[in-house]
This record gives C-alpha cells, sequence and structure tokens, in this order.
C-alpha cells in the first residue's frame, strides 16, 4: 500500500493525511497531481459508481478540484485533508488533465460539477433516486430544482435551500441544515458554496446521511438554474471557460484566476513536464 505525500510542485509538501490507493479501489485508477490523490474516471464512470453504491446503500462525497482549490490545499494542510477525506476525487479543471498527461498518467478527461449536476440528475431520474440542493442566492436553489425537473420529468426533488451569510458560524443553523436533510432522506445532494465552505458542510452533514452521495459542485447550482451562464462546450473542452467565467464576473475572478491562478496553473504544468523527463532517464 503506497501513500503519497508529495504536492507535485517544487519546494513544498505536506503531513495532512491523505487517501491510500485502496480507498475507493478502482482497480489503480488513482493517481497524484498537486498533492492530492485524483481518480481517473470519466464523468460517466462517476455517475456509474454513485448509481452501484447507492443501490448498495453506501453513499459518499465526491470532491471536484480546479486550480484553484489545488493551489488553497497547496498552500494549507489542513484544506489538503479535507479534500482527501471525500470518496472520490475527480479533476475540473483542464489544466489539471494537461498536467496529468504531462506527468505520464494521464485523466481521461475534465470531470465538473457543472456538468455533473445534470448528468448524474438524469441518471437519478432513471433510477428513482432524489436530489437535495443547497448553495446559491435565494430563490436559486429552488428555481434550479424546478429546471432540472422539466429537464429530466422523472426526477425528484427533495429539497432546495440557501443557507444565509454566516450560516456556516452558527451551529444550531448547520443542525437545522442537517435535520431538513435528515428529513428529506435524498439519494444526491448538491452543495454549491464554493471551496472550502461546501466541503466543510459536506464533512458536518454526511455522518448524518449515510445512504447519500454528496457532491461538491460550486457553481453548478447557479448554471442548472439558468442564474448564471454556463460557459459554451468548446470553451470548456478547450480550457477556456475560466476565460469565459471572468469576462462575465471581472470584479469578483481578476484577481483569483490571475494573479493567483495562473502562476499556479503555469508552474504545475511545467513541474509536471520536467518530472517526465526525469522518469525517462
Amino acid at each position: 500500500m503506497r501513500t503519497e505525500t508529495g504536492t507535485g510542485l517544487p519546494g513544498r509538501s505536506s503531513g495532512a493525511p491523505v487517501r491510500t490507493e485502496t480507498g475507493t479501489g478502482r482497480h489503480g485508477r488513482r493517481a497524484p497531481l498537486a498533492g492530492l490523490e485524483f481518480d481517473r474516471l470519466t464523468e460517466a464512470e462517476t455517475v456509474d459508481h454513485i448509481m452501484a453504491a447507492g443501490q448498495r446503500h453506501e453513499g459518499g462525497w465526491v470532491a471536484t478540484p480546479n486550480v484553484d482549490i489545488c493551489r488553497q490545499a497547496h498552500q494549507d494542510p489542513a484544506l489538503r485533508g479535507l479534500v482527501m477525506r471525500a470518496s472520490l476525487i475527480v479533476a475540473d479543471g483542464m489544466p489539471l488533465v494537461w498536467a496529468s498527461r504531462l506527468r505520464g498518467r494521464p485523466f481521461p478527461e475534465r470531470v465538473a460539477g457543472g456538468s455533473l449536476i445534470f448528468s448524474l440528475s438524469e441518471a437519478a431520474a432513471r433510477h428513482g433516486r432524489s436530489i437535495y440542493l443547497i448553495g446559491g442566492a435565494p430563490g436559486v436553489p429552488e428555481r434550479a430544482g424546478e429546471e432540472l425537473r422539466r429537464r429530466y420529468p422523472a426526477l425528484r426533488v427533495a429539497g432546495a435551500e440557501s443557507p444565509p451569510l454566516g450560516f456556516d458560524q452558527d451551529p444550531l443553523a448547520i443542525a437545522a441544515i442537517r435535520d431538513r436533510l435528515t428529513a428529506a432522506a435524498p439519494g444526491i445532494v448538491y452543495v454549491g458554496l464554493g471551496f472550502p465552505k461546501q466541503e466543510r458542510l459536506i464533512a458536518d452533514l454526511a455522518p448524518a446521511c449515510p445512504d447519500a452521495w454528496f457532491i461538491g459542485c460550486g457553481a453548478a447550482i447557479p448554471y442548472a438554474a439558468k442564474t448564471l451562464p454556463r460557459p459554451p462546450r468548446w470553451m470548456r473542452r478547450t480550457g477556456l471557460a475560466w476565460l469565459f467565467r471572468l469576462l462575465n464576473e471581472p470584479r469578483r475572478l481578476f484577481r483569483r484566476y490571475l494573479v493567483h491562478d495562473l502562476p499556479f496553473a503555469l508552474t504545475l504544468l511545467a513541474s509536471s513536464a520536467a518530472s517526465r523527463l526525469v522518469t525517462r532517464r
């Protein structure tokens, strides 16, 4: 049994606990990158894994790190440990896919929360599993549920809510969400609150709902509600989704994308290429 502790970037390592390769047991299809261990699954395989586990009444948690999450986890061992608690970790970002190819253990494709909310809801409708949505501005998760039900008529929406600002600092507010969630007993819970708030909430809620699968999905709920424009397919496939979002939300995302994430992504790509060259020697 091997444990991967390196960050995949020069000059830093973390002692935070990590998953071992026995974790979800996807036939050795796990690979380290940027200090995390990713499950090398396609989106369809991720959906199939969740549906099969649900039939066995086994719940779990899907983390969808992008470059920004990897950067934060790289800088903070506690955040890295939080991400590594997830049952499945899939790459939400083409730079991560490119880096994995340079390292010689390629991820098959990008698996984004903004896409999973559709493919997983479609599968949930077919398998009779209900969904619950947490996150977004007031009214947005309810609208997302309506849009998803319109798209997949057999889908059951067990609940939807928009936690108020500061709820995560109030144990009573979290307990109230937990009570509503356990009463609804959904099969799949989309939590779109941004990193790391959504991951911390999932860690709080998941033990009370052992049969449910929790998806940390970022902006997926407003995408589904059609209140936030989703990048075109060609931009998602070519790694330009970040540019589309930057053009739509420049004030909020300029510093994150261009000052913090771009240098991290370039360093990750360079270190991945260098590691492949060293391996070949």
